[in-house]
């Protein structure tokens, strides 16, 4: 409750003044008490905050990331937007921000008042450390189905400044909703064809008992996979289910490398080459480099000799069991002609 509240609840400034001396009341904020005694809950603590912002004051950044089921560790301090034209006092344990476009932010239905969580999201990219760190608030916005791709588009578009616009822009580009991911995009052009590496199997169906598993980037003839993690599209909790994955890869004799955003779109030379690597101990005869100073192909002395070369089987079937069409219908998602499915990894 404000003091104005309690002003027009008839509640006079001395009684607020002696109740507050008896301990049945808190004051938090200048003009903001809690009408009870003992541990603020964490909503009272986000509700006084508000109340202390006044008209138009909505929490946001962190916090709203917070209500939003993007975080799961609350911040030590409360964020809160409040409009561009006001200014309020600094207090303790909260962070003042201004915004001119604080109406368009609020979100028209959740309480304590707070920005939409495309607002939200972009808040957080704008005030990031790094590309990586940006990318991650995107991703897992989309990754814990918090809002679509076509959303944050849209919010982007309205937002007249805010840092990394063209690689957000990319990332959130309606004409590949649905479709590739810009990052498995960016890997096949700047990490394979680049490189010359080999083309890969793409979004490939494994049975693993009874359950249908996906491998983003399948280099079957070389028992390889790749896994294009955008950090946020692939949770924290998802890790140990990642890692169940890795291990069955590699107890059929194959191997797992994990690649997020920064490594295909910054560090396209250093993941190519490690990749080649991993496939020249498998019997590709090797990439190409890109320029003068990219490392593909550095500290080898050449392709395997031949009697460790692997060479495609003619008939596909003895190494999965099945066609490489499933016959148990379409696969998950959109297909494209770069789809395949496997019934299991060579061994």
């Amino acid at each position: 409750m404000t003091s104005a509240q309690a002003t027009s609840a008839g509640l006079s400034r001395n009684t607020a003044r002696a109740w507050i001396a008896a301990g049945r009341w808190q004051r938090l904020h200048r003009g903001v008490y809690a009408t009870f005694s003992g541990q603020l809950s964490r909503e009272a603590v986000l509700w006084a905050a508000v109340l202390y912002g006044g008209a138009g004051a909505m929490l946001s950044h962190q916090t709203a990331a917070e209500l939003a089921g993007l975080t799961d560790t609350p911040a030590e301090l409360v964020h809160l937007t409040v409009p561009g034209a006001r200014r309020i006092s600094p207090a303790p344990g909260i962070v003042i921000h201004l915004s001119a476009r604080a109406r368009e932010a609020l979100h028209p239905a959740r309480l304590p008042p707070q920005t939409r969580v495309e607002e939200t999201v972009l808040d957080l990219v704008d005030q990031a450390g790094s590309l990586d760190d940006a990318i991650g608030w995107v991703t897992r916005a989309l990754g814990r189905r918090r809002t679509t791709q076509v959303r944050l588009h849209a919010a982007l578009t309205q937002r007249a400044r805010i840092r990394w616009r063209r690689e957000l822009t990319e990332l959130l580009s309606p004409d590949l909703a649905g479709l590739m991911s810009v990052l498995e995009r960016r890997y096949q052009r700047d990490v394979e064809r680049r490189h010359g590496l080999p083309g890969g199997l793409r979004q490939v169906r494994v049975r693993r008992g009874d359950r249908t598993e996906y491998r983003d980037v399948l280099y079957e003839e070389y028992a390889t996979c790749v896994e294009l993690d955008g950090r946020l599209a692939h949770p924290a909790e998802t890790r140990w289910r990642d890692i169940k994955r890795d291990n069955a890869v590699a107890a059929d004799g194959g191997v797992t490398l994990r690649y997020g955003w920064l490594d295909v779109t910054a560090r396209g030379c250093e993941t190519a080459a490690e990749l080649d690597r991993t496939l020249r101990n498998r019997g590709f005869l090797g990439a190409r480099p890109c320029g003068p100073a990219c490392p593909v192909g550095r500290g080898t002395v050449g392709p395997p000799p031949a009697s460790v070369r692997r060479t495609a089987p003619a008939d596909k079937r003895t190494r999965t069991g099945m066609s490489r069409r499933s016959a148990a219908g379409p696969a998950r998602g959109p297909v494209n002609r770069s789809r395949r499915n496997a019934e299991s990894l060579p061994t």
